[in-house]
C-alpha cells in the first residue's frame, strides 16, 4: 500500500473519530481513533526519514491516548446510567411509547391458538407468577411468518393482559440522518425500560427486525451500529439473569435475514402461520359482521377458494365485496338509500381480481427455516 493511500485511511478514520466524538458516541469515536492510531503506527515503521517517522508515531500515540480516554469515559457513562443522551433523552423515548391501549384482546384474534398459548406462557404466567419460576423465564420472543397473519395484532392483544408499558420501535421511527443519533435512541429506550421495568412490565417491541436488525449485502456504517446497539443492549437485560418484567419481542416477514447472533438472544422462536381453512372461514364470519349477507353467501366455499390468503387479505375481500354494493348505490342515484346485501358473486368476483398474498415457495421457505431454527 502506498504511503498517500495510508494517509488518506488514517485520515479518514481521524475525521469519523471527530465526528463521533462531537455528537457524544463515545464508543464509536473510540474505535476509529485506535484505527487511525494503528495506521499512524504502520507508516511510522514503514518510512524511516527521521522527520516522518517522529510526526506519525506522535499521531499514533496521540490518537491512542485519545481512544483510551473515550473508552474510560463510556465505561463511567455506562457504570452511572448516562449513555452521553442530551436533554432531549426523555422526548426521544415519548416517540416510541404507545400511550393508548390498543382496543383488541386475544379473543379478537381469530385463531393462532397455539401461538396465543405460546406468549401466554412465556410472559403473562411469569408476569403473574415470577415464584414459579426459579430459573427466570424468556425475555427475548421472536415472531416469524408471512405478512398479514397477525403478528402485530398479536402483540397488541398482548399489552391488554398485562397492565404494562408498550413500546412500539421501528426503522422509520428509529433511524435517523444524524451520526450516532440513531444509537443514543436505542440506548435511552433500553435505560427506560430498566428504570420501569423493576416496577411494571415493559414490552419493547420491535417491528419488522429484518430491517432494524438484519444483514444486508450492502449496508451503510450506522445501520451496522444500531444493530450492534440493539445486541448490546438485549444481551445485557438476558445475560444478566435479572428477573425483571422486561420483554423483547421482535416481529419478522423475513427471519433468514437475521444473522445468527441475533436468534441466539431470541430463545423463543415462534412461527405464526396463515389461516387454515377453518380459521379463515372464521375470519369470514368474523369481518362481514358488520354487514347484510345474501342467503346464498357460503362461508364454508370462500374458506375453501381462498388458500394461500392471509388474514389481512381476507379482510381486504370484505371490505371489496361490500364496496361493490356502495359503487351500485352511488351510481344508481339513490344516495339517501340502503346497499343490497353482499351475495356471492361479489365475493367471487372480488377472487378473480384479488389474489393470494402467499405462494407455496413462500411456505416451503418459512417451513425449511423453522426445522432449522424453530423453537
Amino acid at each position: 500500500m502506498s504511503k498517500e493511500y495510508l494517509e488518506s485511511l488514517a485520515r479518514k478514520y481521524l475525521n469519523e473519530a471527530l465526528i463521533n466524538e462531537k455528537v457524544g458516541n463515545r464508543v464509536d469515536a473510540a474505535k476509529n481513533y485506535k484505527k487511525a492510531s494503528e495506521i499512524f503506527m504502520m507508516l511510522s515503521n514503514n518510512y524511516k526519514d527521521a522527520i516522518s517517522a517522529s510526526i506519525y508515531k506522535s499521531l499514533a500515540e496521540s490518537c491512542a491516548k485519545k481512544a483510551e480516554e473515550l473508552e474510560k469515559e463510556s465505561q463511567i457513562a455506562i457504570a452511572i446510567g448516562d449513555t452521553g443522551n442530551n436533554s432531549n433523552t426523555e422526548e426521544s423515548v415519548k416517540e416510541f411509547i404507545v400511550s393508548k391501549k390498543p382496543s383488541v384482546r386475544f379473543e379478537d384474534v381469530i385463531g393462532l391458538d397455539s401461538v396465543k398459548q405460546a406468549l401466554i406462557e412465556t410472559i403473562i404466567y411469569p408476569y403473574k407468577r415470577p415464584d414459579l419460576f426459579p430459573f427466570g423465564w424468556h425475555k427475548g420472543l421472536l415472531m416469524y411468518g408471512p405478512p398479514g397473519c397477525g403478528k402485530t395484532l398479536l402483540v397488541a392483544a398482548l399489552v391488554n393482559e398485562i397492565d404494562g408499558i408498550f413500546m412500539h420501535v421501528n426503522a422509520a421511527n428509529l433511524m435517523s440522518k444524524w451520526l450516532g443519533e440513531s444509537e443514543k435512541k436505542v440506548a435511552a429506550i433500553f435505560n427506560y425500560a430498566r428504570k420501569t421495568g423493576a416496577s411494571k412490565p415493559v414490552i419493547i417491541f420491535i417491528d419488522e427486525a429484518d430491517a432494524l436488525l438484519g444483514i444486508y449485502e450492502n449496508e451503510i456504517g450506522g445501520e451496522v451500529r444500531v444493530r450492534n446497539q440493539f445486541l448490546q443492549e438485549i444481551d445485557g437485560l438476558i445475560d444478566k439473569g435479572e428477573k425483571n418484567f422486561i420483554y423483547i419481542i421482535a416481529a419478522t416477514n423475513k427471519p433468514w435475514k437475521l444473522d445468527i447472533g441475533f436468534l441466539r438472544r431470541f430463545q423463543k422462536r415462534i412461527y405464526v402461520p396463515p389461516p387454515d381453512c377453518q380459521t379463515r372461514k372464521q375470519l369470514f364470519e368474523y369481518y362481514t359482521k358488520p354487514f347484510k349477507l345474501s342467503p346464498d353467501v357460503d362461508m364454508g366455499k370462500l374458506a375453501e377458494l381462498t388458500e394461500g390468503y392471509s388474514a389481512s387479505d381476507i379482510r381486504d375481500i370484505v371490505l371489496e365485496s361490500y364496496l361493490r354494493t356502495l359503487r351500485e348505490l352511488f351510481r344508481s342515484g339513490d344516495v339517501n338509500g340502503q346497499p343490497r346485501p353482499i351475495s356471492m358473486q361479489d365475493f367471487l368476483e372480488v377472487l378473480k381480481i384479488r389474489k393470494p398474498s402467499i405462494s407455496k415457495d413462500m411456505l416451503k421457505k418459512y417451513e425449511d427455516w423453522l426445522t432449522m431454527y424453530g423453537s
